[in-house]
């Protein structure tokens, strides 16, 4: 596979005005209110606190050291969620017209600093340029079509009794929780974020900092979730909360609110899967497959499994494998030359390294226990810096039949690991499309209309494609997820709006409840 022209003696250099170094001092110059010397502050109150414990932290990019979380301690938690509730009763009476017109300016803000936002994306989280620009530009825009929209979707309805809690993962501050935070204030909420635990801390700084400069009632708190829940989750101030995460912590997230019976969003993992029945169109399959491995599968929507039927193994095989491996991955910021533009990649590194390292064992593990090893890349195919720290990368990997006992069978792996499971009758293919108790997005490639239109509604997936991927969308289209994959109410478009405000007391609320399964269109 031929990933870049240069010549194999002369090595990568890390792009001029690129490092870490640089970065940091944009951000001094940009936000000096929330940004010191060697560390950053938390934002409540409105105000910057230069309080909480920071821990040293490393880049997945090079292990090179980065801006560590200033962890508060609960009670700190708890006066920052009082303080919020504060700007929300503020904050819920300002005209719709005034908050508009503060979030466009806080929107003209976070354009002007784009390419900055981006980069921080990038040694904090490992994006690739382009995904790291598209991960800012996708908050930007879409917070813009809410501005456009907003006063259909409020119309007879109020803000909630107490602020938005947020917790989200790492992968996409800017396009999720940035956005979300921002709708919610547009909506009359005063809104709470959780730093990821694991990346995005800078970004996310910077963001709430030229957000907090126009008025509009933001916090931004680090800390563990572990000691954090307690004030973000179940504290009585909070209306709502909004996670986006893994199973295990949605699943303890997910009991404090139903005891308490607050409103709640709760995105979770699913194990997405893309089916292959009566398909002969290899040629559009393979274009497909490469994209798959955009950010390294570290996405919520994903295709880490494919469902192959086993008359059409060999065909599959033909079109998948020049997909995967024109797969590029490496160093972000790495070129041949310092005049060159930043290197188009499908990924970088991964979260960090101990993510890196379990996965590797996952397969390893499952290669021994009888998983076929259909492909496996290795690091001299990646662009990398001369001698720089690999530890967080993990080549693109395909395994053939991962045994039961595997996790890797069963459950996301948030990796550049695809899994493929033979099938051959339409049960199969549907209990094996199905395996993880509820998924955000499917696919189904078939040549046949009729059978996809028999057999997608029995595939428990939020939205399932045909003969093409899914994602979670944008603006107006909407967004959730069937089984253990979601919790409380869906959202996009008017749905995300509504989420977060409150109408008539005889309307309900779409989403996955305990209670209800209630679609988008539907009455309960």
């Amino acid at each position: 596979m031929t990933l870049t022209s240069r010549s194999p003696l002369t090595p990568l250099i890390l792009k001029p005005g690129t490092s870490w170094t640089d970065a940091w001092q944009r951000c001094l110059t940009a936000a000096p209110e929330a940004f010191q010397d060697d560390r950053v502050l938390n934002l409540w109150q409105g105000t910057w606190h230069a309080d909480g414990r920071v821990l040293p932290t490393t880049s997945p990019v090079d292990g090179t050291p980065i801006a560590g979380l200033p962890r508060l301690d609960a009670a700190s938690a708890h006066a920052a969620v009082r303080a919020s509730l504060d700007q929300h009763r503020a904050w819920r009476n300002v005209p719709l017209a005034e908050r508009k017109a503060r979030i466009s300016a806080a929107l003209d803000a976070l354009t002007e600093h784009r390419e900055l936002l981006s980069l921080l994306l990038v040694w904090e989280i490992g994006k690739p340029w382009r995904l790291a620009q598209a991960d800012v530009d996708r908050a930007i825009d879409g917070v813009r079509w809410y501005v456009d929209e907003i006063d259909g979707m409020v119309r007879d309805r109020t803000p909630l009794p107490g602020p938005v809690s947020n917790i989200a993962s790492w992968n996409y501050p800017m396009s999720v929780l940035v956005h979300a935070m921002l709708v919610q204030a547009l909506a009359g909420n005063a809104a709470i974020a959780k730093t990821p635990t694991d990346g995005g801390l800078a970004c996310l700084t910077l963001a709430c900092a030229l957000i907090n400069r126009e008025g509009v009632p933001v916090t931004l708190v680090s800390g563990s979730g572990g000691e954090l829940s307690e004030a973000l989750v179940r504290a009585p101030e909070i209306g709502c909360v909004s996670f986006v995460g893994g199973r295990d912590a949605g699943g303890r997230v997910a009991s404090a609110v139903a005891d308490l019976g607050k409103r709640h969003v709760l995105e979770q993992e699913g194990l997405n899967t893309w089916g292959i029945w009566q398909y002969t169109d290899w040629q559009t399959l393979t274009g497909h497959i490469r994209k798959t491995f955009d950010y390294a599968k570290q996405r919520c929507t994903a295709y880490p499994r494919f469902v192959v039927q086993r008359s059409a193994f060999a065909d599959f095989l033909n079109a998948y494998l020049p997909g995967v491996q024109s797969v590029r991955f490496g160093h972000p910021l790495a070129v041949a030359d310092p005049a060159d533009d930043l290197p188009e990649l499908d990924f970088g590194p991964l979260i960090n390294a101990a993510k890196a390292k379990e996965l590797g064992d996952l397969v390893s593990e499952a290669i021994d226990r009888g998983a076929v090893p259909l492909h496996r890349g290795t690091l001299a195919d990646g662009r990398l810096l001369p001698g720089q720290d690999t530890s967080a990368y993990l080549p693109p990997t395909t395994l053939l039949g991962p045994p039961p006992s595997s996790p890797l069978h069963h459950a996301e792996p948030f990796g550049p690991v695809d899994t493929i499971v033979l099938v051959d009758t339409e049960a199969e293919l549907l209990a094996a499309m199905n395996a993880s108790n509820g998924a955000l997005v499917a696919t189904l490639s078939t040549d046949d209309d009729s059978a996809y239109a028999r057999l997608a509604p029995h595939i428990r997936a939020f939205k399932v494609g045909h003969n093409k991927p899914r994602s979670r969308g944008d603006r107006d289209e909407l967004f959730g997820g069937f089984g253990a994959s979601w919790r409380g109410a869906f959202v996009g478009g008017d749905l995300l709006v509504h989420a977060v405000t409150e109408g008539a007391s005889h309307q309900t609320v779409p989403g996955n409840f305990p209670e209800y399964h209630l679609m988008p269109g539907l009455t309960a």
